[in-house]
């Protein structure tokens, strides 16, 4: 029998984020996910090394990795909309979960128990934590490259997402904040090759 689920998977690379705004750098999912998954990895690493919390990094990212799958059936639906109200935001919701149910449905049943934390929010509250904050970071780097491309597009949501990651109560969000972000505003030349590192 032939299982769909990496199929759909592999059509992540088709949903362009940021449908409502003009881009110069599109970003689909794809991308997303996987930029989200490094962060997460790093949260990980950063409360479990420097701050002495309990993590699991692979977790993290493992769950990054798959957090945004439910929009292969749904679409992005942008933020201004998705959050315009409670009842849309809820009925979103029960949609994602549902797209969620149907991609676990087409992998083989003895596997779908290992995926389902994933797709079903039974991840743990830490990792779940971790990875809303890793998704916050890679929409707030995603303003600042806009930005830095010449697009004024993204200048109210860099200040709203930033405002947003400096509220946060995880220390991991402030050291990264504090430790990688400010090499997000450098060129190619200002960051010097590793070989001058």
């Amino acid at each position: 029998m032939s299982y769909h689920f990496f199929a759909y998977l592999s059509r992540m690379r088709f949903i362009e984020r940021w449908s409502l705004m003009r881009n110069s750098l599109p970003e689909n999912i794809q991308e997303h996910s996987h930029m989200v998954a490094v962060i997460a990895h790093a949260l990980g690493i950063i409360r479990r090394d420097v701050f002495g919390g309990s993590c699991d990094p692979e977790q993290c990212a493992a769950a990054a990795l798959y957090h945004d799958c439910s929009e292969i059936l749904t679409g992005d639906l942008p933020t201004p909309i998705k959050y315009h109200s409670d009842e849309i935001h809820h009925a979103y919701q029960q949609l994602e979960e549902l797209a969620c149910t149907r991609l676990l449905e087409t992998l083989p049943e003895e596997i779908r128990g290992s995926f389902s934390p994933y797709f079903g929010g039974e991840a743990e509250k830490q990792t779940h934590d971790i990875v809303k904050a890793a998704d916050k970071l890679s929409a707030y780097l995603k303003c600042v490259e806009e930005r830095r491309a010449g697009n004024d597009e993204f200048l109210s949501a860099e200040k709203q997402t930033r405002r947003a990651l400096e509220e946060s109560s995880l220390p991991e969000v402030k050291y990264f904040l504090d430790h990688f972000v400010p090499a997000f505003e450098l060129t190619l030349d200002e960051l010097g090759t590793i070989d001058q590192v």
